[in-house]
């Protein structure tokens, strides 16, 4: 298959097949006699298997490990597994400042709310604080 077919079945933009290959993600497909790029299905679910990678929140370089291990003829599980421990541990690290980001935005709301003259030659005293 084509390009354009490729990218409509995944809901991508060629541009991204195009990049992928170019960063080694996707291995450059066999071309038709005419010179345009000949995809099949393996190409297809491997880029399935990206999509998915990047939707639980890995890097396209650690996607790249897992094929590569792949490729090689490794099984990635153990590698799959540290990624997964990583992954918890930092989305668990944004959790706890995005609580306290909250926190900070409730409180300059609250100021906000509270005074009625804030704005004067600074840039804006609810997020500068007064002095």
């Amino acid at each position: 298959m084509r390009i354009g077919e490729l990218a409509t079945q995944l809901n991508l933009n060629p541009r991204t097949i195009r990049f992928y290959e170019s960063s080694g993600v996707l291995p450059e497909p066999a071309r038709t006699s005419s010179g345009y790029r000949d995809y099949d299905g393996s190409d297809l679910e491997r880029l399935k298997f990206v999509k998915l990678a990047q939707t639980l929140g890995l890097r396209l370089d650690e996607i790249s490990e897992v094929l590569a291990l792949r490729d090689r003829g490794e099984v990635p599980c153990e590698y799959v597994k540290g990624l997964i421990g990583t992954k918890a541990i930092e989305i668990e690290r944004q959790i706890q400042e995005l609580r306290e980001m909250r926190k900070e935005l409730s409180r300059l709301a609250r100021r906000a709310e509270q005074s009625n003259d804030i704005c004067d030659e600074r840039f804006c005293r609810i997020l500068e604080g007064e002095s």
